[in-house]
């Protein structure tokens, strides 16, 4: 459980009520469809100089380029196998132009290296703790051992080494890894411990898609800083400064062709609701892989810890004045569109892959998830009870298939959203408050939003060789540090 040390090192110096919320965050945010509030129609707001969270720093925008994660290279290969080392440190980044901001990294980088892997092709990563504290990874979205999913009570002790294997027996789809230390993960992963983790197949091969330096991964989440330079943890409300690929409103040149982008929203707390200014964005894949079909969409919703891949088309567009990815109305990332260099070959086919038979369940459950804000500090809760990493919360039959459904129970006077994340599997979204899904729960998903008060039915089969204890819990982030976690035991 959350300590009264670790309660500090989030920032929080007092437990009462007023503390409990700028810890929390107090304001609900809702997906399309709930509170629905559209993109701006095509108008660019450019301002002459971009402002930093609560402080007062300001900088000119898009004068730096965002940059894509560089790919990590297997330090040893043998038996086909790729190994590679990646050292956890502290180090200085360039985040705000013309400052210096402290950091946790993966490498040195405040987005970790991208690993590129293929399904069927074994990966093992040694994570070389050189930190000053217990720190441990997950990947997020994988497939994997019990022993190997960074369990939050799975530690790597400072100046130690830890080798995470990955089998990747799954189909291709965007992953990320991150720190998952109980009571620290909110803070780590904030500080920097994020990276990207790719998974390419062969029926992804075969449709033509942009690959190559036109397949971008961009991470998109958000911070506060200090007149330095240096990242606040304080209200996620001020968390203000919109960054892409760690970059405060940078700009990215693209050629007049097709992109593929693959957008992972890695705040602990936030909804992006993202938009083009009215140019289309073709949605090919969620958080488990490709859809069945593209859908062309105007606004994508993604939440903590969602992925949603896009293709856009900027052939045509070169003597139009610059797109802008925003936010709402908040410009948050510049496209500069230049002459293409050759044929663009690649292409958006009309059907993509389609999804796995969902088959007949089982076994129904429901899985609530709230907050005690009666206890000092606050408590969060799955099923009525918080974290304890001594207690398996359900058992789960290998090769089963399960319904469960998500309810988000706070019905506090401020009540809370709360996004929903397992570990092991993906699912389908069967519905969403007893209506349809929404046309963001599309697709294999490892996590779904719930507003407040929300209940979506989510359907999956735990068809994996693997036995033993998983977590599933909220992923805000701060959230999930209070106790808003369970966990389940997957047996013979």
């Amino acid at each position: 459980m959350l300590n009264r040390r670790r309660l500090l090192a989030f920032g929080v110096t007092a437990l009462g009520g007023g503390a409990v919320l700028r810890f929390l965050g107090d304001t609900p945010t809702a997906l399309s469809g709930i509170g629905h509030q559209g993109h701006h129609g095509g108008h660019v707001p450019q301002p002459s100089a971009g402002t930093v969270g609560a402080t007062h720093v300001t900088f000119t925008p898009f004068t730096e380029r965002m940059p894509v994660p560089p790919v990590l290279r297997p330090s040893r290969t043998t038996g086909g196998v790729d190994t590679y080392t990646l050292p956890i440190r502290a180090a200085e980044v360039d985040i705000i132009p013309g400052l210096r901001t402290p950091a946790l990294t993966y490498g040195g980088q405040f987005v970790g290296p991208t690993i590129r892997a293929r399904a069927g092709r074994p990966v093992k990563v040694a994570f070389v703790n050189e930190l000053d504290q217990l720190t441990n990874v997950h990947l997020h979205g994988g497939h994997v051992s019990a022993a190997n999913d960074g369990h939050p009570m799975d530690l790597i002790a400072p100046g130690a080494t830890r080798v995470y294997d990955y089998p990747n027996t799954q189909r291709g789809a965007t992953l990320w890894y991150h720190d998952h230390t109980h009571g620290l993960e909110a803070d780590h992963v904030y500080r920097g411990l994020h990276g990207f983790y790719l998974i390419h197949d062969k029926a992804e091969k075969r449709l033509n898609l942009p690959s190559g330096k036109y397949d971008v991964p961009i991470m998109l989440r958000n911070a506060q800083f200090d007149e330095k330079g240096a990242l606040v943890f304080g209200h996620p409300d001020n968390r203000t400064t919109v960054l892409a690929n760690g970059k405060a409103q940078p700009y990215f040149p693209v050629a007049a062709r097709k992109y593929r982008f693959r957008l992972l929203n890695a705040s602990l707390k936030h909804v992006f609701r993202l938009n083009m200014g009215g140019v289309p964005m073709t949605k090919i894949a969620s958080d488990g892989g490709l859809l069945p079909a593209p859908v062309s969409r105007e606004e994508l919703v993604i939440s903590s810890g969602e992925r949603v891949e896009i293709v856009v088309d900027f052939s045509g567009r070169l003597d139009d004045s610059p797109l802008y990815l925003y936010e709402g109305e908040n410009p948050i990332l510049r496209f500069d569109v230049s002459a293409a260099h050759g044929r663009d070959r690649s292409s958006v086919p009309a059907e993509l892959v389609p999804l796995p038979a969902l088959g007949a369940a089982t076994v129904e459950r429901q899985v609530s998830m709230s907050f005690d804000m009666s206890a000092r500090p606050p408590v969060g809760l799955v099923n009525g009870r918080p974290f304890d990493p001594d207690r398996v919360d359900l058992q789960v039959k290998q090769g089963a298939t399960e319904i469960w459904e998500i309810v988000n129970a706070d019905v506090t006077p401020i009540p809370f959203d709360h996004p929903f994340h397992m570990h092991l599997v993906q699912f389908q979204v069967l519905s969403r408050d007893g209506g349809p899904p929404l046309p963001e729960d599309a697709g294999l998903k490892d996590t779904v939003y719930l507003p407040p008060r929300g209940t979506v039915r989510i359907q999956m089969t735990f068809r994996t060789p693997y036995t033993g204890r998983y977590m599933y819990h909220c992923h805000y982030l701060e959230h999930s540090a209070l106790g808003m976690m369970a966990q389940m035991e997957i047996v013979p």
